[in-house]
C-alpha cells in the first residue's frame, strides 16, 4: 500500500480575498488501484502520479477552490466520479456552477487496493468538511480540518470555530494518537500529537 503525496500551488479565493497556497494531494492504493485525495489548482502532476492505475474515487475533502480546481478534469481524465459532501455545494457552485458531483454522507467507504477508507463528517472549517479515516493505514487524511499545529481556519464564510473544535474532539480525537494526519497543506502529525494542545485551542477561542 502507498501514500503518494502531490504539491501544487495556486491561488485560494473566498469573501473576496486571494491568497498563495500550496496544497497536498494524496494518493492512496496500490499499483492497481488508488484513491485521489483532493484537487487543487493542476491536474497534470496528479494524472502523472496516478500514472495510469484505476482510479476509485476523486475525493474532495472539501469544497474550497483550492481543492477542487480541477476536480471535473480529473473525474473525466480517469472516468471516476468526484465525491464531495452535500453541505459544501454553495461552494463547489462558486468554482463549478456547470458540473456535478456525487454526494458522499458520514460513514461511507470506500475501497482502494484492499484497504478501507471510511468517511468522517468533520464540519467547522467548512459544513461539508470530510476526514477519511484508514485503521488499516493507521491513517486519516484530514483535508483542512485538522493540521501541524492545530485546527483549520475559521475565520471566513461558512466555518465556526466551535463546530471544529467538536468535529475534532468527537470525529478525530477517539482515533489512536499514533494515527498519522495527511493534511492538506503543510506537513503531517499525528493525532496524538495535536491533542494535547486541545485545551490551548478552546482557550484561544479562534
Amino acid at each position: 500500500m502507498l501514500i503518494q503525496r502531490v504539491v501544487t500551488s495556486g491561488v485560494f479565493e473566498l469573501d473576496g480575498g486571494t491568497w498563495e497556497v500550496s496544497n497536498n494531494i494524496w494518493v492512496v492504493g496500490d499499483d492497481s488501484q488508488v484513491v485521489v485525495f483532493d484537487a487543487a489548482h493542476t491536474a497534470q502532476p496528479i494524472i502523472d502520479a496516478v500514472a495510469g492505475r484505476d482510479v476509485v474515487a476523486v475525493v474532495c475533502t472539501h469544497g474550497h477552490n483550492d481543492h477542487i480546481t480541477v476536480a471535473p478534469q480529473l473525474g473525466d481524465a480517469f472516468d471516476a466520479p468526484v465525491l464531495l459532501h452535500p453541505a459544501d455545494t454553495m461552494l463547489w457552485e462558486m468554482t463549478h456552477p456547470d458540473r456535478t458531483f456525487r454526494a458522499v454522507e458520514d460513514g461511507a467507504i470506500l475501497a482502494a487496493g484492499g484497504v478501507e477508507l471510511r468517511a468522517l463528517h468533520t464540519p467547522g472549517h467548512s459544513p461539508g468538511s470530510v476526514c477519511w479515516s484508514a485503521p488499516d493505514l493507521g491513517a486519516v487524511f484530514s483535508g483542512d480540518t485538522l493540521f501541524h499545529g492545530g485546527p483549520g481556519a475559521t475565520g471566513r464564510s461558512f466555518s465556526d470555530f466551535p463546530t471544529i473544535l467538536e468535529s475534532i474532539k468527537d470525529r478525530l480525537g477517539v482515533l489512536p494518537g499514533e494515527t498519522v494526519v495527511y493534511t492538506g497543506h503543510g506537513d503531517s502529525t499525528t493525532v496524538g500529537g495535536e491533542l494535547v494542545h486541545y485545551d490551548e485551542w478552546v482557550a484561544r477561542g479562534h
